[in-house]
């Protein structure tokens, strides 16, 4: 397990140009973890001991209002890391993580993190720029949810995934809607009709969570704001 689980990290953007050694003592320190679909990883404002890495599954990142609403900040799937605030604040984690489907993570500790980025600082170096470029990513989403409607945020989305799958018409939706609708920052009921008047507008076609693009420039015009829903 310790081989497959360095082959996982060995391609993290984190530890790219990590010599072999390097990757082996990280290796080293991982706790694998299976975690059941519906089942915490972890609580806003538990001790953030630790960041962790999607091995399969998925994993979705979210915040939760007083009256029970829930604010989907990510959904990270195989390959993508979360938590690694944790890594250099050592405070508390900022939301809750939840496997959306079942799932298997990668723990890596911070007192073993921070052992190594001791003796060796190309490993914090290497966090930083990562750090830098997710920070970048969660800024763009902020814009999104604020500067656009519904529509636009689900077009946008919809032309993304459709990318993510090598340009492909038709593919499946890598989450249920619920947590789509989270993510996008609306009610399942909303993002649902939005998903609807897409089909009626022939521009999608929808057959439980497989989607068809039909007109992809339709969508594109959406997702730019020239066109309406």
């Amino acid at each position: 397990m310790t081989q497959q689980n360095r082959r996982i990290i060995e391609r993290l953007p984190l530890f790219d140009g990590l010599s072999d050694a390097q990757l082996e003592g990280l290796a080293g320190i991982v706790v694998d973890r299976r975690v059941d679909k519906g089942q915490m990883i972890f609580f806003e404002s538990s001790p953030a001991e630790g960041f962790y890495v999607v091995a399969e599954g998925r994993v979705k990142i979210f915040k939760t209002a007083p009256d029970g609403r829930e604010a989907v900040m990510h959904v990270m799937g195989p390959g993508e890391t979360f938590g690694e605030v944790a890594v250099f604040q050592g405070g508390t984690f900022p939301a809750h993580a939840m496997a959306v489907e079942n799932a298997r993570v990668l723990f890596l500790p911070r007192k073993g993190l921070v052992d190594r980025i001791t003796r060796d600082p190309t490993l914090a170096m290497n966090m930083l720029a990562a750090l830098s470029r997710k920070l970048r990513v969660f800024t763009t989403k902020v814009e999104s949810l604020t500067l656009h409607e519904t529509p636009q945020r689900l077009a946008a989305y919809l032309l993304h995934a459709s990318e993510l799958k090598g340009d492909a018409d038709t593919f499946r939706l890598d989450m249920a809607k619920g947590v789509l609708a989270g993510m996008l920052g609306t009610a399942r009921e909303t993002l649902s009709r939005c998903l609807g008047k897409l089909a009626e507008r022939g521009a999608v076609s929808v057959d439980g969570r497989e989607v068809t693009i039909v007109d992809r420039d339709y969508l594109q015009a959406l997702a730019d704001g020239d066109e309406t829903l």
